[in-house]
């Protein structure tokens, strides 16, 4: 039986998820995303939407029981709602590098209490839609 773990802050989000991919355990990183999430794989690509995006996102990295790293390197948070700067990396259970980037992320605080990723941007803010300024 898995445990089930919960991120009690923002800074938190990503050690949790560190662990679950130390299990292998899919489903758990799944929950760390909030269900209307986005995540920003590319700077020129759509974004990656809801908790079925993260699961394909994540799968292989969760198969391989790959190892991350992280830094939280800014935290702001206001409400239920967080606003996170980190470094990370991602590397295979051989020391493989599988990714690395410098992210930018969004946290919303659930019902709970506990939060979760809403805007995941693990490269960094994606590029912006224009909007004509009137």
């Amino acid at each position: 039986m898995s445990i089930v773990r919960k991120a009690e802050y923002p800074h938190q989000i990503a050690d949790v998820i560190k662990e679950y991919l130390k299990e292998g355990n899919l489903d758990g990183i799944v929950k760390m995303f909030h269900p209307e999430c986005e995540i920003c794989m590319s700077l020129d690509e759509p974004a990656i939407k809801g908790r079925d995006g993260a699961r394909e996102v994540f799968r292989d990295f969760a198969a391989k029981k790959a190892i991350l790293t992280n830094e939280v390197t800014g935290e702001k948070i206001i409400g239920n709602t967080a606003l996170l700067q980190g470094r990370w990396k991602m590397e295979d259970r051989d020391g493989n590098l599988l990714g690395e980037g410098i992210s930018s992320e969004v946290a919303k605080q659930l019902e709970d209490g506990s939060w979760v990723y809403f805007i995941d941007c693990p490269f960094g803010a994606p590029n912006f839609e224009k909007i004509p300024i009137q």
